[in-house]
């Protein structure tokens, strides 16, 4: 993997840049959907490519090796080939689902032992079992086995935490470079910095991951329950060591004024299941802010959904007969909203792209910043 800094903003950290995978190419900044268990909820294979655009999908360690289970997925000859995407891919190493799993899951220094959601069975993930696992799927790109650590942790525990993720990715690289890939492309390998809200931790974790030269580095642990303001900070403190001829990933982050202040703040690759989750729920992102599209103030509105849109749901339907298809429980309501959220996420991360290489990145930016966040 590759990655080419083309662009950088004057006035911001914000960076415009190209990686290149054995599945394709990813302009950055990007947004990628999240397919969880090899599928982007609602959404056809067809439309995440030709209408939504998506250059990168990700999908999860924790759910695939759940189910279908790793057999499927070996035999259908990796992800990709599973379920018929072949753009690049990138897979979570299990380290969220794990800490979202308090109640049934044991930390040691080996691994996270943990009961499975779906019928109680006992499993035992470790850095190098991940390893495994993650060259088992086939993903262009693997994270690091990580302890995600609460939002609201204290110092002392977020500091052991933290060196435990750095325990165990130094397990992890062993392994990875132990291994090779199993159906004839490269993968690449992206350790996680974590520390919490702590600004030490967080500059120690970030110093620990760039010194292993790893072709990537994502920044874990946010939007996890602290203060906005803090998760802004904590990912200046991080981009401030992190290498900048290395492509930044913020893991699970977020909302539309998040991602742009992430690209303010040098960050270059965006998940979040908000937009087909709040999309299922009746929100809509749009570029002069939020609908909900369950209120009764559509209920008369024959305009498009959002004129000018991303994507050809937003002329060919009407706010009307979308707030019909909700009220009515049917289920392309929850299709409509997802397409027309992926494809707005693609569409703002691609226009902060535009501006960066026009140089007027710092201009733009606030306007849209306070556009979005406007509810209508």
């Amino acid at each position: 993997m590759t990655f080419e800094l083309q662009h950088t903003d004057p006035k911001s950290n914000a960076r415009a840049g190209l990686i290149t995978t054995d599945h394709g190419q990813i302009e950055t900044p990007i947004f990628m959907p999240v397919g969880t268990l090899g599928t982007v909820k609602g959404v056809h294979l067809h439309e995440i490519k030709e209408d939504i655009k998506a250059q990168i999908i990700l999908g999860n360690t924790y759910h695939l090796y759940l189910r279908p289970g790793l057999d499927t997925i070996r035999q259908a000859g990796g992800l990709h080939k599973f379920n018929g995407f072949d753009r690049p891919m990138l897979t979570d190493s299990g380290g969220f689902q794990v800490f979202s799993l308090s109640g049934i899951r044991k930390m040691k220094e080996e691994g996270v032992e943990f009961r499975s959601h779906i019928d109680g069975s006992k499993h035992l993930f470790t850095p190098e079992g991940v390893m495994d696992i993650e060259r088992t799927i086939g993903a262009d790109i693997m994270m690091a086995f990580d302890e995600c650590t609460p939002g609201t942790a204290d110092f002392q525990y977020a500091k052991k935490s933290m060196e435990l993720t750095h325990r165990w990715l130094d397990r992890c690289l062993k392994r990875f470079h132990e291994t090779d890939p199993h159906y004839g492309y490269y993968q690449s390998l992206f350790p996680i910095v974590q520390g919490c809200i702590y600004p030490d931790l967080r500059k120690k974790s970030a110093e620990y991951i760039a010194s292993k030269g790893a072709e990537g580095n994502a920044i874990g642990g946010l939007a996890v329950g602290e203060p906005t303001e803090k998760m802004y900070e904590m990912i200046e403190v991080v981009n401030e060591i992190l290498p900048t001829d290395k492509p930044r990933y913020l893991m699970g982050v977020g909302t539309p004024v998040n991602i742009l202040e992430g690209i303010e703040r040098g960050v270059d690759m965006f998940d979040c299941v908000m937009p087909t989750r709040n999309g299922r729920n009746g929100m809509l992102f749009t570029k002069d802010g939020i609908m909900n599209m369950k209120n009764k103030k559509w209920e008369n509105d024959f305009s498009p959904i959002e004129a000018d849109g991303a994507s050809y749901v937003d002329t060919l339907y009407s706010k009307a007969y979308l707030r019909h298809l909700f009220h009515a429980q049917e289920l392309l309501a929850l299709q409509i909203a997802s397409i027309h959220n992926l494809a707005f996420y693609l569409w703002l991360v691609k226009e902060a792209r535009k501006h960066i290489i026009t140089g007027d990145f710092s201009i733009w930016k606030p306007m849209m910043v306070k556009r979005l966040s406007t509810r209508l």
